[in-house]
């Protein structure tokens, strides 16, 4: 009869000469030491705090082992470092790292109640589940779903964060605009068939500023793409320009915006745009000119060729003024390629189109991030509700991967690195975890690539101030 050390063995292919055996024997080893990082970076700039805060808890304080905050930061650092299923939490709970991370002072769960939970010091799947779930309506007399969130306040987390990254107020900051699908799988609220992505989806609606998120609102796919731009605009410039009040802002989005409802919006509340402009007839006439010249000089050079032009133009019905219009007119080797943006902006017509609009460019690359790498389109909760705080949590955990971005990686070689880099390059490091009375050590694998580059990110954290303990 094999003992029982014997049968937790897993026997490898032997090496030349030596047997190769494994054991889940090493003690309390995580792969996610790096998490530590993202911690210091919450201790600066307090997202998680700041995102908890926007929930009630009208659960009874006699009975609570887990506080809102710290299912909230067990949520957003499980989806920071790579776990996008609330389903991972059954084996999470009971990662002493992740309990240090999420602030919780028993990291080893030797004092739960239960004694089925000793040992978990963190939430599992069904708890965590209940902060997507209640109504602020329904919360205070729910039986179990008795945590529920202010959307508005919510909405304005990320504003704030933004605002509190800069020590400084810029001269001038560009807000882009866009809109995205995010597939569905399931019947859930608000699914409905779009003809132009040719799948059932939502149709989020992101703003950025540079890196920076300031806003990811849920919205069904049968709605146009610009629908609440106004007032989401509105919403964010307000706050903006109550802290830093000379400050210009531009708008910029694709032809998906060029709405009269936001331009008009734009030029009464002194803020500039620029906006594609889809093509038509009457557009493509006004460059004719242009666009003969281009194709003259293509067949002379066989290269692509481009004039730009600009001129006053006015829709026939929906547009209440005459409008600033910048045309691109090219030839390519397929053929002519005319392009049109409208804006509000001075200044010369190609580098407005070059340098300024088609930099918008950046921002599908920050919406891949968040959608590919912090599974903001696991959207697959019944209602609207429950999914809008799913991308708000992916929201969180982007927002806190580009905080360590922004605050201590510039001047590094990760710089620029995407979040899936940052969290394979930095979070993903293997550690052991001894807990003792006085001190929690955390020895990382000296195998490390990395280990330099992460004692100077240390380094420049402690240089920042602390905002909690």
């Amino acid at each position: 009869m094999k003992s029982e050390c014997t049968t937790r063995r897993v026997e490898f292919h032997p090496h030349f000469r030596r047997q190769v055996t494994g054991a889940f024997d090493g003690g309390t080893i995580t792969s996610d030491g790096g998490g530590l990082l993202l911690r210091e970076v919450e201790d600066r700039v307090g997202v998680v705090a700041s995102f908890a805060s926007c929930f009630t808890d009208y659960r009874n304080p006699k009975l609570i082992e887990h506080s809102v905050e710290t299912l909230v930061a067990q949520r957003v650092f499980g989806l920071a470092l790579g776990y996008e299923d609330l389903n991972d939490h059954e084996e999470l709970r009971r990662d002493p790292l992740l309990a240090l991370m999420a602030g919780k002072d028993d990291c080893e769960g030797k004092g739960r109640t239960r004694r089925r939970d000793r040992g978990k010091p963190l939430a599992g799947k069904s708890t965590l589940n209940r902060l997507e779930l209640a109504t602020p309506e329904g919360a205070a007399k729910h039986r179990y779903k008795k945590i529920a969130i202010d959307e508005a306040k919510a909405a304005d987390v990320f504003v704030d964060v933004f605002l509190r990254a800069h020590a400084e107020a810029p001269k001038e900051i560009i807000l882009d605009l866009d809109a995205t699908d995010d597939p569905l799988h399931g019947a859930q609220e608000g699914r409905f068939f779009h003809g132009y992505y040719g799948n059932y989806c939502y149709l989020p609606l992101y703003i950025f500023c540079g890196d920076f998120l300031l806003c990811a609102k849920l919205r069904s796919s049968d709605c146009d793409g610009a629908a609440g731009s106004v007032e989401e605009t509105e919403r964010i410039v307000t706050r903006i320009h109550e802290r830093w009040p000379s400050v210009k802002i531009i708008l910029r989005g694709d032809s998906g915006f060029c709405r009269e409802g936001l331009m008009a919006w734009c030029e009464t509340n002194g803020v500039d745009y620029i906006f594609g402009l889809a093509k038509n007839s009457r557009l493509v006439e006004t460059i004719r000119e242009e666009l003969e010249l281009a194709r003259d000089r293509f067949d002379e050079t066989g290269h692509a060729e481009r004039c730009f032009k600009d001129f006053s133009y006015r829709t026939r019905t929906s547009w209440s003024r005459s409008r600033r219009v910048v045309a691109k007119a090219e030839h390519l080797a397929k053929g002519s390629n005319p392009r049109f943006i409208v804006t509000t902006l001075d200044g010369d017509a190609q580098a407005l189109y070059e340098t300024v609009y088609c930099a918008r460019g950046d921002m599908e690359n920050r919406i891949k991030e968040q959608q590919l790498y912090l599974f903001a389109d696991r959207t697959s909760a019944a209602t609207m509700r429950a999914n809008q705080i799913r991308l708000w949590f992916a929201s969180v955990a982007y927002t806190l991967l580009q905080l360590l971005r922004h605050t201590v990686l510039k001047g590094t070689r990760l710089a620029r690195a995407q979040c899936h880099t940052i969290r394979l390059k930095l979070l993903k490091i293997g550690a052991r975890v001894r807990i003792t009375a006085r001190r929690i050590w955390v020895s990382f694998t000296g195998a490390c690539p990395y280990a330099d580059l992460v004692r100077v990110i240390v380094e420049r954290l402690k240089a920042l101030p602390v905002m909690r303990c």
